[in-house]
C-alpha cells in the first residue's frame, strides 16, 4: 500500500491550476530555495513546529510527552529529535497552539475520500486536485496511483513540479496529468547554485523532454528582486521556450508571508537580497512575454 507524507490538503484553492481546486502538499524536496514559501516541505519526514511567542511555558508538554523528548533549559523548551516520534500528544494538549507537526502519513485511498468531498465544486468550476509540494514527484509510486485513481473519478488533475527528478518519474504521471505547473526559477546555472543549491541543467533537460510529450505545460516564474528580477533573465527565458510546447505563463511576485515558518524550524531566513519587484517592472516583464504570443498572468 502506498503512503506519503502530507503536510497540507488545501481546499476552495484558486492559485494551483485552473477553477476550483484542492491541493495535496507532499513533504520532500531536492531544491534549497533562500525564498521557499513551505520550508516545511523540504524535509521529507515529520517536523515539530515550535511558535515561541505563543508558548507560556506552562510546562504541559513536558509532562505529556510519552518519549520525554521535551525539556525545559534556560527558560527555553527544547525538543530532541532523536527522541520525538511526532506522535503529536504535545500538539494536542498544548492550548496556546505553540506546538505543530508538519506531515501526516496518508494512503492514496484516504487522500482520494478527502478530496472527492469537493468534486462538485470541481466540476462547477472546471476545477480539480493538484498535486504539488515539496517536490510530489520524487515519492512518484504514491503520486502516480494517486494520479489514476483521479482520473479513474474523472478529476481534473495538475502537477506542480520543479522539475529536479528523474524524468522517469514525469513520464510515469504524465499519461494521468492534464495540466504540468513547471517551475523555472533561474536561467544562470551559477546564480541557480547560489540561490537554490543545485545546477539548473537537470530542470531544464526535464522541461525539454517534457515539452516532447506533453502538450498542456504552465510555466510558473518566481520574479524576486535581487535574484533573478531583470530583463536579462526574461529575455534568457523566453529564447530558452521559444521552440518549447508551453502557452502559458505565470509570473509570481516575491513575497515574505511564510518567514513565520522559518522562525517556528529554528531556520535563518535569509532575505538580506531579496525584495518585492515594483508593479511596473512585473508589467514590463508581462508584456515581454505577451509580445511573443505567450498568455500570461501576474499572480498564481
Amino acid at each position: 500500500m502506498n503512503t506519503a507524507i502530507i503536510f497540507n490538503i488545501q481546499k476552495f484553492s484558486v492559485h494551483d491550476g485552473p477553477g476550483i481546486r484542492t491541493t495535496v502538499f507532499i513533504k520532500g524536496c531536492p531544491l534549497k530555495c533562500l525564498w521557499c514559501h513551505n520550508p516545511e516541505s523540504q524535509e521529507v519526514k515529520k517536523q515539530m513546529l515550535f511558535d515561541s511567542n505563543k508558548c507560556v511555558l506552562c510546562e504541559t508538554c513536558v509532562k505529556i510527552c510519552p518519549q520525554n523528548a521535551i525539556t525545559l533549559e534556560n527558560n527555553k523548551l527544547m525538543t530532541d529529535p532523536d527522541k520525538c516520534n511526532h506522535c503529536r500528544q504535545c500538539e494536542v494538549y498544548c492550548i496556546p497552539g505553540a506546538r505543530q507537526v508538519a506531515g501526516k502519513e496518508y494512503t492514496v485511498e484516504e487522500i482520494i475520500k478527502e478530496v472527492m468531498k469537493d468534486k462538485v465544486f470541481y466540476e462547477q468550476s472546471n476545477g480539480g486536485v493538484t498535486v504539488s509540494g515539496g517536490e510530489p514527484l520524487i515519492q512518484i509510486n504514491f503520486v502516480e496511483e494517486l494520479l489514476k485513481r483521479l482520473k479513474e473519478e474523472n478529476i481534473h488533475t495538475a502537477v506542480d513540479t520543479c522539475g529536479a527528478v528523474s524524468f522517469e518519474s514525469i513520464q510515469r504521471a504524465a499519461p494521468y496529468t492534464d495540466v504540468f505547473l513547471y517551475d523555472i526559477k533561474l536561467m544562470d546555472d551559477e546564480k541557480h547554485r547560489e540561490f537554490i543549491g543545485m545546477s539548473n541543467k537537470l530542470i531544464l533537460d526535464n522541461l525539454r523532454k517534457l515539452s516532447q510529450i506533453h502538450n498542456n505545460i504552465n510555466l510558473r516564474m518566481p520574479i524576486i528582486e535581487g535574484v533573478n528580477a531583470d530583463e536579462i533573465h526574461i529575455e534568457k527565458t523566453i529564447d530558452f521556450i521559444k521552440e518549447l510546447n508551453i502557452k502559458k505563463v505565470n509570473l509570481l511576485p516575491y513575497h515574505d508571508i511564510a518567514r513565520h515558518k522559518y522562525k517556528k524550524l529554528d531556520i535563518v531566513y535569509k532575505d538580506e537580497k531579496m525584495s518585492k519587484p515594483s508593479d511596473e517592472k512585473m508589467q514590463r516583464f508581462k508584456e515581454m512575454f505577451e509580445k511573443k504570443g505567450y498568455e500570461t498572468k501576474i499572480g498564481g
